[in-house]
């Protein structure tokens, strides 16, 4: 029997170039009938897995985009919250850049289903654009925290550079992978663009997880086919940032310690930090199990990944901000005569707050750095709510 695909023939168990004997000639029409046949069906039965695939992305970006605009409205109340400052800034760049970028997900899909649309170089060029236009999403919320960690480890300069250093690098590294994929799948699509599909090839695989990967990003070098996996530890931003965290949520008091029966900033700060790793950290893996291409998991798409990061991000920033207005910003006259004292507000006394005791200088020092203070202060409480409305997104 002969395979076109691969130009064998396969008689029994053995496979070779060489057509079959003479004998094995007497049914030859029959087998290229049954094996034309065979490879008509499955030419068919591959059309129809690659249009169910293409069909998927197509539907799934509607529910995406239903759930940002719901999200929107649910939240319209608490933009009037928003306080004037970098964090206000951040705030709406992150919450409308996430609606116009599931609603050109969506137009961008469903556009593309017109026949005669898409094309071989309008699709690689889409698919890097819209590759591009999520990472600038997150390049804003690590942007985000950045701003945080640097408030977390009281101003310090060191930090931010670490963290500006590597933010750098892994934006060099996503463009180096994001070209090497461009030269990549055009030749991985070329021959399905033309098929009557609605919309592009959702045809995955290659080195396209590694876009998205939080931890390490490997560059594939096609040299005798075999597939150089390289590790760049500078990559390793996302865990950078998580590992800031977790090393401040141990040698912090004031992140295990509650200021008047209240938790503190940097307990929220830090909870907050840890969650929002611990999402996006779902959101890629799940996002590379689907570009591996691979696995059973049909690719979805950006508009789910796209629209679960900006209403993570915009969910954060408003927990933030009703905790700022909610538990920072207090009547001394509800307070009791003890956590006055403690925080030594004159309003009640009249007169300065006593001078800490050595036990207690490095929990208030702790506080005090928690909202990024530089010197001490005499009301660390209410001084929260002023500087965490300048410094803190």
């Amino acid at each position: 029997m002969f395979f076109p695909e691969t130009g064998l023939y396969k008689t029994r168990d053995v496979h070779s170039r060489a057509p079959p004997s003479a004998g094995a000639h007497a049914h030859y029409p029959l087998r290229l009938f049954t094996t034309m046949m065979l490879a008509h069906l499955t030419g068919n039965a591959l059309f129809v897995h690659l249009y169910r695939l293409n069909l998927v992305p197509l539907y799934v970006c509607l529910p995406a985009l239903v759930w940002v605009l719901h999200d929107y409205f649910v939240t319209l109340e608490d933009e009037n919250h928003q306080r004037p400052g970098i964090g206000r800034v951040m705030f709406f760049l992150i919450r409308y850049y996430t609606i116009f970028l599931v609603i050109f997900d969506v137009v961008q899909i469903h556009s593309f289903t017109i026949p005669g649309v898409p094309s071989l170089d309008l699709c690689v060029a889409t698919d890097a654009t819209t590759r591009l236009a999520g990472a600038l999403s997150l390049w804003a919320v690590e942007i985000i925290m950045q701003i945080r960690i640097y408030i977390l480890y009281n101003r310090s300069k060191r930090v931010a550079l670490i963290n500006g250093v590597l933010f750098f690098i892994s934006i060099a590294g996503f463009f180096t992978i994001m070209i090497i994929n461009a030269v990549a799948r055009r030749t991985m699509i070329a021959n399905a663009v033309h098929l009557p599909l609605p919309g592009c090839p959702a045809i995955n695989g290659h080195s396209q997880w590694a876009l998205w990967i939080p931890g390490m990003h490997f560059m594939y070098s096609h040299f005798a086919n075999q597939p150089i996996h390289l590790l760049h530890t500078a990559m390793l931003f996302e865990f950078v940032l998580f590992g800031f965290a977790i090393h401040k949520s141990v040698v912090s008091t004031a992140a295990r310690m509650k200021l008047n029966q209240r938790t503190t900033l940097t307990g929220i700060l830090l909870h907050e930090n840890i969650l929002y790793f611990l999402v996006v950290a779902c959101l890629l893996v799940f996002n590379n199990l689907m570009a591996l291409g691979a696995t059973k998991i049909p690719w979805f798409g950006f508009g789910p990944f796209h629209a679960a990061l900006g209403i993570t991000t915009g969910r954060m920033m408003i927990h933030l901000q009703k905790f700022a207005v909610e538990e920072l910003e207090v009547d001394p006259d509800k307070l009791s005569v003890p956590e006055i004292r403690f925080i030594g507000s004159p309003v009640a006394f009249g007169a300065p707050a006593p001078r800490p005791s050595r036990d207690s200088s490095d929990l208030s020092h702790d506080i005090e750095n928690t909202a990024g203070a530089e010197s001490i202060h005499e009301y660390p409480l209410m001084l929260y709510s002023d500087e965490f409305q300048e410094a803190v997104p």
